[in-house]
């Protein structure tokens, strides 16, 4: 009988010192780059699952009419003068200078704290360590980012003239891959799926979509830029996005597992898409 108390002290002690340890953090430094392949349910998004997009469409989603503009395909803002969402002849781009570097001017509002600034510069680096598009302060340009903390996630598409408000919602919005994402869209870009030749390498799904936002999966005129189809660019939307039932409104092909969209920044393709279109020399 002695024994089995014994027994029991030492695996009672054992346990204990057990469950005092410190947890191992799982996340680790590349949470975010983890993808794992899911099959097609009607499950919620893991937070560590969700693209840039998946999360701007979850904060966009009871954004209401803005005076003015609205707001297609998601994200992107459209005034009611311009109606389309287009960039024709390249009007749309920031001017390069003569030093071989492309300025894009911002403003950035004192409403947001040192971590949403620190998430908010670290989207514009990701973007200017790679391209010859620098985020500078505005000083006395004419043309220029306001970035305000708005209600969503949204950017008008390239350079419009004047004050041109890009949103960045804090908390909501202050993932540096979501700022990535709405400053390429103000460096002219579109969504990846929105591509001319996107049906090549994605089916879209008709009958998963919710009807009102069917429209947010129009095809594009878009110039190509002669680069690949890149599932992996911050620019995609996520596999869920406006699905009615949890089913999957886009699906890669010819493998239908390939992960797409993310939420780390721009990958290589995005880069390189930046130094093409802005005639980088890279």
């Amino acid at each position: 009988m002695r024994s089995i108390i014994m027994l029991l002290v030492i695996l009672f002690g054992l346990l204990t010192q057990a469950y005092t340890l410190p947890v191992q953090n799982s996340t680790g430094v590349n949470e975010g780059k983890v993808r794992f392949k899911r099959k097609y349910s009607d499950e919620i998004l893991e937070h560590d699952e969700m693209t840039s997009m998946d999360q701007i469409l979850k904060v966009n989603h009871k954004l209401r009419a803005l005076r003015g503009i609205s707001i297609r395909d998601g994200d992107i803002a459209v005034s009611f003068v311009r109606s389309a969402i287009n960039c024709p002849g390249n009007a749309c781009l920031w001017p390069k200078s003569v030093d071989g570097f492309v300025y894009v001017p911002y403003i950035l509002s004192p409403l947001y704290d040192d971590m949403d600034r620190i998430t908010i510069e670290t989207g514009m680096q990701d973007i200017s360590s790679g391209t010859c598009v620098k985020f500078v302060p505005r000083t006395h340009e004419a043309n220029f980012l306001d970035i305000q903390p708005r209600y969503g996630c949204w950017s008008f598409l390239g350079q419009t003239g004047g004050s041109q408000t890009l949103s960045l919602q804090t908390p909501g919005c202050m993932w540096s891959g979501i700022a990535a994402h709405e400053f390429m869209h103000a460096l002219g870009f579109v969504h990846e799926q929105s591509r001319s030749d996107r049906d090549h390498y994605v089916t879209i799904v008709w009958k998963n979509i919710m009807p009102d936002h069917i429209h947010n999966f129009r095809k594009q005129v878009t110039n190509n830029l002669n680069s690949p189809y890149d599932y992996n660019s911050v620019m995609h939307y996520g596999r869920y996005a406006f699905s009615e039932d949890g089913g999957p409104t886009i699906i890669p092909k010819p493998d239908p597992y390939i992960p797409i969209g993310q939420r780390d920044g721009p990958s290589a393709l995005d880069l390189h898409k930046i130094n093409v279109l802005y005639n980088c020399g890279r």
